[in-house]
């Protein structure tokens, strides 16, 4: 039978009827502002290139501007989608033009009297394809002059082939302008997408909501953007040009853009853009409608909030008299000089306050989680609609501070070294018995004491996975905790648990390695993702060298398995035991599939000079990751 979801139980729709209170809900500028500047909707779908719809609008036509926010949905979010929902290209101000809402992130274009800049690119091409035709069709066909990445995730540069060609970059004739060097953009960029890919894949599955239908019971947009498109084509162009100064200035298309480094704040590569006579800035992801992530739930480094105050501070000392714009990567532009900077100051001051009371609090002796549960913004934070938590939320802010400065390990012996989840599931069954945890369950749910239900059927569920009623129990409470929660992705989180309990295990919906970001790897970070597949216990006896020689650029690394670890560096060996020369695509598939390796030189596509066996070996020592591991159970 079909999943299908449940309804509100009356105590959830009182919580989210009640929540209204909470909001100021008769403020609507934002309405006025994300209609603003409206030139053209966004075309009713969008294909892929094999006439596939990946991405079809009208599925959001339930949430409608004048329609109540349902029981299953809480007030803030339902707000928060009716705004995304909204999209097509749309002018900023003169000479600045967005294409919002086809992908999670927006593709903005800066028109100068020779050309267009792109700043980000959406995350796949067939939305920035979509988004440069809408450009063409109704403002310019001037060229593509330069692209712009803000910072190094993969929903700003997943669609630069969309924009741009790379021969057209190899070439010199289009530069590809990032923050930091070009070789620190690259390992970031890739790096994070990759090493740690399949469990950020699947873990962003539950978060981004990708596995739910669009409805009031389950999807109502991420929060920042209409949402993750399942299929699409995610592509990768290295920079060529690494900005890593303050101050640092580009003339494009006969205007001036200056920049400030922020690294290590929403990514570990980023930076802000002032465009003086346009009178234009964006601050990437350090300032959004939206209370940013300092712990993403998809899993990433672990940020610093402290720098995103600072350095928000330091783009209202340099530019905060002369802003007349605010436009972001994602969501609706902020207008006028007066609005803008009271926009930036209030960001800048909730990622400080989150910073220094959670601090305040740690020196007090509070654990996280303690501290997560009693930290407010101040009144005049909390109720701006930028500062509330459509993307990060207050509470895993707070608990990510904590991580960040602190560490893994809260302070209490008792989390430092206890039993894993299964073997401490059985305990409890086993002690307390499995009717009367089922019956707790219960209770709680009927009391409508959500949290306490799902933690204690977690209990039954991990020590026997096969029990239909403690599944379905727990499947319960955990959607009307996604049904109250004010955070898409913690909605998405509760939702799609209660889906896998309910259905089993779903398929990926879409992977952040994609073969652009695995192909567009440095040879470092390549052989580090090979490491990571490496069985460390098979592979304490091994002993392999392999050299592998990449003829692109004529240069050959040396890799070796020893004591269950594998190393690379450059440069030859000579106790190498094989050695393995082709262009870099065939040494990738060599690396990670070694049992390719006949196959490839059989067609010629590499050489093999050496004892073939070592490869044979390699392959035996690896491991495969599966996209669709359990999460909710064991």
């Amino acid at each position: 039978m079909a999943y299908v979801p449940k309804g509100a139980t009356p105590a959830t729709a009182a919580v989210n009827r009640e929540a209204v209170a909470r909001y100021d809900m008769d403020d609507r500028q934002d309405f006025a502002d994300s209609d603003r500047g409206f030139i053209a909707p966004l075309p009713d779908k969008l294909y892929g290139a094999d006439g596939r719809v990946i991405f079809d609008a009208s599925r959001y036509d339930y949430i409608d501007d004048d329609t109540p926010s349902p029981d299953s949905v809480n007030p803030s979010l339902w707000r928060q989608s009716q705004l995304i929902r909204k999209g097509g290209l749309y002018k900023v101000v003169d000479g600045v033009y967005q294409v919002r809402n086809n992908d999670i992130a927006n593709l903005t274009v800066i028109e100068g009297d020779s050309g267009l800049v792109v700043v980000d690119c959406s995350a796949s091409v067939e939305a920035a394809t979509q988004g440069m035709a809408m450009i063409r069709e109704h403002l310019s066909d001037k060229p593509v002059a330069a692209v712009i990445y803000t910072h190094t995730h993969i929903d700003h540069y997943g669609g630069v082939k969309g924009v741009v060609s790379v021969e057209d970059v190899a070439s010199g004739k289009i530069p590809i302008i990032a923050p930091g060097t070009v070789a620190s953009f690259d390992k970031h960029a890739i790096g994070e997408n990759v090493i740690a890919g399949n469990a950020m894949s699947r873990r962003a599955g539950y978060a981004f909501n990708s596995l739910l239908e669009q409805s009031a019971t389950g999807c109502v947009t991420c929060g920042i953007g209409i949402g993750t498109v399942p299929g699409v084509t995610v592509s990768y162009i290295s920079p060529t040009d690494g900005i890593t100064e303050t101050g640092t200035k580009r003339d494009l298309v006969g205007l001036e853009f200056e920049f400030l480094y922020a690294p290590d704040t929403e990514a570990p590569e980023e930076m802000h853009i002032w465009v003086p006579q346009l009178g234009a800035l964006t601050c990437a992801e350090n300032a959004n409608h939206s209370l940013h992530n300092i712990q993403t739930l998809r899993g990433a480094r672990t940020r610093d909030a402290r720098n995103f105050a600072r350095y928000l501070d330091e783009t209202l000392e340099r530019w905060g008299d002369d802003v007349q714009v605010h436009y972001g990567p994602h969501t609706w532009p902020v207008w006028e000089n007066g609005t803008v900077t009271a926009f930036l100051e209030s960001q800048r001051d909730t990622y400080k306050y989150i910073h220094d009371q959670a601090l305040r609090l740690a020196n007090k002796g509070f654990t996280p989680l303690e501290a997560a549960e009693v930290i407010e913004l101040p009144q005049e934070l909390g109720r701006k609609w930028f500062n509330r938590g459509y993307h990060g939320t207050l509470h895993h802010d707070v608990r990510a501070v904590f991580t960040k400065e602190l560490g893994m390990w809260d302070g209490d012996p008792v989390s430092l070294h206890p039993h894993p989840p299964v073997e401490a599931a059985k305990r409890f069954v086993e002690l307390i018995g499995a009717e009367k945890i089922l019956a707790e369950g219960q209770r709680a749910f009927d009391a409508a004491d959500y949290r306490w239900s799902a933690q204690i059927l977690h209990t039954l569920v991990f020590a026997d996975p096969d029990n239909a009623s403690a599944r379905d129990l727990q499947a319960d409470a955990y959607e009307q905790m996604g049904y109250q929660a004010e955070g898409p992705q913690w909605r998405g989180v509760f939702l799609t648990a209660a889906k896998e309990l309910r259905e089993g295990v779903q398929p990926a919906a879409f992977a952040t390695a994609s073969p652009d970001t695995i192909l567009a790897m440095p040879v470092d970070i390549l052989f580090d993702f090979a490491a990571v597949h490496l069985i460390g216990d098979k592979a304490a006896e091994a002993d392999l060298r392999i050299d592998f020689r990449f003829t692109e650029t004529d240069e050959t690394w040396t890799m070796w398995v020893r004591r269950g670890v594998l190393n690379a560096r450059r440069g030859a060996s000579p106790d190498t035991l094989l050695t393995v020369s082709g262009p870099k695509a065939a040494l990738v598939g060599v690396l990670l599939k070694p049992v390719v390796a006949e196959q490839l030189a059989e067609a010629g596509k590499i050489t093999l000079e050496g004892d073939r066996g070592a490869l044979r070996t390699l392959a035996g020592l690896l491991d495969e990751f599966d996209p669709d591991f359990p999460i909710v159970t064991p």
